[in-house]
């Protein structure tokens, strides 16, 4: 399978710091409601048209050089949520927020 993503980290991440926010300064003040408040204004520009690989340009994790994309994994290379949101998705679709222990998620299965 294959997935692209946004990812908004909170303080309560497994590892609360970014490519984005290296010292998790941004994070340490994020709870789960400001992190999801702020998947909620990315899904937003998605719905405006924005290319997702644009809006996963903030992405909190290191896929967002590459537009969000994770490339190919298989059965248990992601945390359980995150690939249970991918299967239950069809190519192309987008899902609702995805919480894992990493943060929120929004997930596009690609393939």
């Amino acid at each position: 399978m294959r997935a692209s993503h946004v990812l908004v980290k909170w303080q309560g991440s497994r590892r609360p710091a970014s490519w984005r926010d290296p010292e998790g300064r941004d994070i340490a003040g994020r709870d789960k409601e400001r992190a999801l408040a702020m998947l909620g204004d990315l899904n937003a520009a998605l719905a405006r048209g924005v290319p997702f690989a644009e809006v996963a340009q903030v992405s909190d994790c290191g896929s967002a050089k590459q537009g969000g994309d994770l490339g190919e994994f298989g059965p248990g290379q992601m945390q359980k949520p995150f690939e249970d949101a991918v299967l239950a998705l069809a190519v192309g679709q987008l899902s609702g927020p995805v919480w894992t222990d990493s943060g929120v998620h929004l997930i596009l299965r690609t393939g």
